[in-house]
């Protein structure tokens, strides 16, 4: 069978028991830098030599297959750099292959970025859905948090350190300034942070500068009747992204319930 197996984030003390074990008796991992797999196994004083596949975002689907026949007679560990695998990380693609195949797949439960980060957020944990990352394009972020306007559950995203500030200026824009955030920088490590603030307070700490690997927690909308203006000021921000004001109003409309045609006509007159 084919056996998912969480990792640490980042304290190796967080590896579990069961993954130990696992290790030491595996002989096969397929893994998504098998250098990394390697001084894992060292750090936690394992001397088995299994065989070891790379299995990453590049190669994933066409490994999937050979992993999915070798797992019909003998089990394959499943391992990412760090965290769940499948989440956000190589896995999907080969969970999907092992289902297709009716190859029996099982998990060896461990950390998790997203549940962590959820967790220590403060925000409202009993609804939440993870986005992954945001686009790395200006346009094509803002494009996608405005899918999300309406979004009334808590959401996690990962986010690379470059990038937090805009990113951050853009939930600030999109969302409003007021909507409540947490960033949670470097978890389970020495030097772990969580930064709670307003989105624009958050933006405006990131711009000074932010280092390692971060995660997003952004409080879920209120539900409310969508407001015309607010609509069609996300609309002239789309058509400044270079969207044509058509597919502009077309996005808003469809993430606010706002009319189309009044969005339209709003950025219309805004705009002179």
């Amino acid at each position: 069978m084919i056996i998912l197996a969480a990792t640490p984030i980042g304290n190796l003390g967080d590896a579990s028991a069961r993954l130990v074990e696992a290790l030491g008796s595996a002989t096969v991992i397929a893994s998504e830098d098998t250098r990394v797999t390697v001084h894992l196994m060292r750090a936690l004083g394992i001397e088995n030599r299994p065989r070891l596949i790379p299995l990453h975002e590049h190669n994933e689907v066409e490994k999937a297959a050979e992993i999915v026949e070798l797992a019909r007679d003998a089990d394959v560990l499943v391992l990412t750099d760090a965290g769940m695998p499948a989440i956000s990380d190589p896995g999907f693609s080969l969970v999907s292959a092992a289902a297709a195949a009716r190859v029996r797949v099982t998990m060896l439960p461990g950390p998790s970025a997203v549940l962590t980060a959820l967790a220590v957020s403060g925000l409202a944990t009993d609804r939440f859905c993870f986005e992954g990352f945001l686009p790395r394009k200006g346009g094509d972020r803002r494009k996608a948090l405005a899918r999300l306007a309406r979004e009334e559950r808590t959401m996690v995203f990962f986010e690379s350190p470059n990038r937090l500030a805009d990113s951050l200026k853009d939930v600030a824009d999109t969302f409003g300034a007021d909507r409540r955030v947490v960033v949670v920088r470097e978890l389970t490590k020495l030097f772990e942070e969580v930064k709670r603030g307003t989105a624009a307070e958050l933006a405006e700490w990131a711009a000074g500068g932010v280092k390692g690997e971060i995660c997003i927690v952004v409080e879920g909308a209120v539900a409310r009747e969508a407001d015309l203006g607010d609509g069609v000021a996300q609309v002239l921000r789309l058509v400044a992204d270079g969207i044509r004001l058509k597919d502009a109003s077309a996005e808003v409309a469809e993430a606010t319930g706002l009319s189309r045609r009044d969005l339209y006509e709003g950025a219309l007159a805004a705009r002179g």
